[in-house]
């Protein structure tokens, strides 16, 4: 299977009824643990680096095995990969866009040739499901052409203006702005490192990447697609190490002119402020977290609605920023979801996400579980933990999707970011009063309805403060944007732009408007 492939596997794939997908999966799964504890490099001006330590990858899996070795990665190397991306951007920024087009579509075509491969590594170094993990590469493949697609659709983004008179010629242009670093997150890092870096290799810029600690196998997977591809040296440089030592001189960094970063609203927050005290402003596209409610009304298919919140809630262990986390249900129908929605959950297996009957792997290390287990414990003493609430599996970091039910209004983690399988249930029956809870948070990124009444439904779409919004969705009650199908932004705490990925206006972040007037 290529890209042309009988079935794609997207994050609203319920379950892929193709043999051959699974058998190729499991034979890349089988191919990998024969190869697992390589070394890795960083990739800096086109030529690999090797720093004087190294630090190991351990599967979430299993916690006895060491998927690979990475480099950890100075100071000096992130300020090397910086001045590679600075000296390489003059000729990347003059090559014509159709031929950085022409390029970047080439790794998308390799992302998604290499699907099994990328997508085994990916379940054993995230704890993704099979179907989640080859769904993140396809959406990464998928980000890269969108935006090849945008600027194609937008000639390179040149566009005629108004002219005074025939002798007058206006032009509009929007240009690269040079050095962009990109900062991934463990939870989507294919996605969310090929889709930045795509926008920002498109339009003409170079890229210094980092991704997060615990996922450099597939930052290098990454890198190694638009390496064959033909990105020239210097133009994509891959690094890896701490955030405290690489993260922050690349932030901090006076040559660095705009940066893209996915991950929590604390360290989101102190990137956009620091990222503002040099000597003129530059662009800072920060997509933060997500407390992300559910409003089911006393007009809604239940079945939909327990389907859409399982899904939602328990996907990816929860840590996904999109995740369901609040569950506000109409008191005339609360007993009937729950017991629909306690069924679903009862029926999830957790356990080695590359096997096929596993839904749920592991968190992704000892500070999540340790995270979790605080919560639950948090919850048991203020209200019920009515399913879940414990450690599963201590071969890797397994614990059971948690339901609590009960919790005052006041606890805090109505309204922090959990990040972990664990919903929160209130009934409501005062319809306004629900929407003001499920907007009085930080964060605005994602948000479920599940009504048949047209009239109820236009009122959320219409009083929602988020940027995505899903309306009757058993795939997901708040999870499962995709390229060119679902634009993805948050508003307020989630999101620094207003601008949305797999979008009309994504790409155009990474570039600066220029008017040119030249007169006969």
């Amino acid at each position: 299977m290529t890209q042309e492939q009988r079935f794609k596997v997207t994050y609203s794939t319920l379950a892929s009824p193709d043999p051959e997908l699974h058998r190729r999966y499991d034979e890349a799964v089988a191919d990998f643990r024969q190869h697992a504890g390589e070394t890795f490099p960083m990739l800096i001006n086109g030529e690999k680096r090797f720093a004087a330590e190294t630090f190991a990858k351990v599967s979430p899996t299993d916690t006895s095995m060491v998927m690979g070795y990475f480099q950890k990665g100075t100071a000096q190397d992130a300020n090397d990969a910086v001045a590679a991306a600075k000296a390489a951007f003059p000729a990347w920024r003059d090559t014509p866009w159709q031929e950085r087009v022409t390029i970047l579509r080439r790794a998308a075509d390799l992302l998604s040739d290499r699907l099994f491969k990328m997508g085994a590594i990916m379940s054993l170094e995230v704890g993704k499901n099979r179907l989640e993990a080859m769904g993140d590469v396809e959406e990464t493949a998928d980000l890269i052409r969108y935006n090849c697609d945008a600027m194609e659709a937008n000639n390179g983004f040149t566009r005629p203006l108004k002219n005074e008179s025939e002798k007058h010629h206006n032009t509009s242009v929007l240009k690269p702005y040079g050095v962009w670093v990109v900062i991934a997150p463990f939870n989507f890092p294919g996605a969310l490192a090929g889709g930045p870096s795509g926008a920002a290799l498109v339009a003409g810029n170079t890229v210094v990447f980092k991704p997060a600690t615990d996922t450099s196998y597939t930052g290098w997977l990454l890198a190694e697609a638009l390496h064959e591809a033909g990105i020239p040296a210097g133009v994509f440089n891959f690094v890896t190490g701490g955030g405290r030592s690489v993260g922050q001189t690349l932030v901090d960094h006076p040559d660095v002119a705009g940066i893209t970063f996915t991950g929590s609203y604390d360290v989101g927050m102190n990137i956009l402020r620091s990222f503002t005290t040099g000597r003129y402003p530059r662009p800072c596209v920060a997509e933060m977290g997500g407390k992300n409610p559910v409003i089911i009304s006393n007009k809604a298919d239940l079945d939909k609605a327990a389907m859409g919140c399982m899904r939602s809630a328990f996907g990816l262990q929860g840590q996904k920023c999109s995740a369901l986390s609040r569950i506000y249900v109409h008191k005339d129908v609360k007993d009937a979801f729950m017991e629909k929605f306690l069924d679903l959950t009862s029926k999830i297996n957790v356990g080695d996400p590359t096997n096929q009957q596993n839904w749920m792997g592991p968190v992704i290390n000892k500070s999540a579980l340790d995270d979790y287990m605080g919560f639950v414990d948090d919850l048991r003493q203020h209200g019920d933990i009515v399913f879940g609430g414990k450690r599963v599996d201590e071969s890797g970091y397994y614990v059971a999707p948690t339901i609590a039910d009960n919790v005052p209004d006041d606890h805090a983690l109505w309204k922090q970011e959990m990040f972990l399988p664990i919903v929160m249930v209130q009934p409501f029956e005062d319809f306004d009063e629900a929407m003001k809870k499920a907007n009085d948070v930080e964060y605005g990124l994602t948000a479920g309805f599940f009504s048949e009444d047209e009239d109820e439904i236009q009122w959320f779409l219409d009083n929602t403060e988020a940027g995505v919004l899903y309306v009757n969705r058993s795939s997901g009650a708040t999870t499962g944007a995709w390229p060119g199908y679902q634009s993805f932004g948050g508003w307020k705490g989630s999101g620094s732009t207003g601008k949305a990925a797999g979008s009309f206006y994504y790409v155009q972040q990474y570039m600066k408007e220029q008017s040119q007037t030249i007169v006969d």
